[in-house]
């Protein structure tokens, strides 16, 4: 199983962009998906959270009322949509599977990554 995010690009501050998340089969019976993002010489942080079975949906603070994650259980997918975005939300932005319901928003509770695609937000 793989996960393939794409959807990233140059946007000017203001603008949406989103990204998606294709796993090429189920994951491995996860639990859910999240979204995380890294800045060179920086901690990748979580971003935003999804539970396969019920849908029940987590944010990061820096993202909340910009930021909207969505699944589509059917096609294995996992969508991020970014709007009002902002400088500080350029990053490197990852999907990742968790076969664990706590500590959602730890590296550490991820077990399957995709490649990353990049987010730049110019000013």
């Amino acid at each position: 199983v793989q996960l393939q995010a794409s959807g990233g690009g140059l946007v000017q501050a203001g603008g949406s962009l989103k990204l998606s998340c294709a796993a090429s089969g189920h994951p491995f019976n996860s639990v859910g998906m999240g979204w995380f993002r890294e800045v060179p010489g920086e901690e990748r942080e979580f971003v935003a959270r999804i539970s396969w079975r019920n849908g029940i949906i987590f944010y990061a603070d820096f993202v909340k009322g910009r930021f909207a994650i969505s699944k589509d259980t059917a096609k294995n997918t996992v969508s991020l949509q970014m709007s009002d975005l902002k400088p500080e939300d350029t990053a490197v932005y990852y999907c990742a599977a968790s076969k664990s319901s706590l500590n959602w928003d730890l590296q550490g509770s991820y077990d399957l990554w995709g490649q990353g695609t990049q987010v730049t937000v110019s000013s």
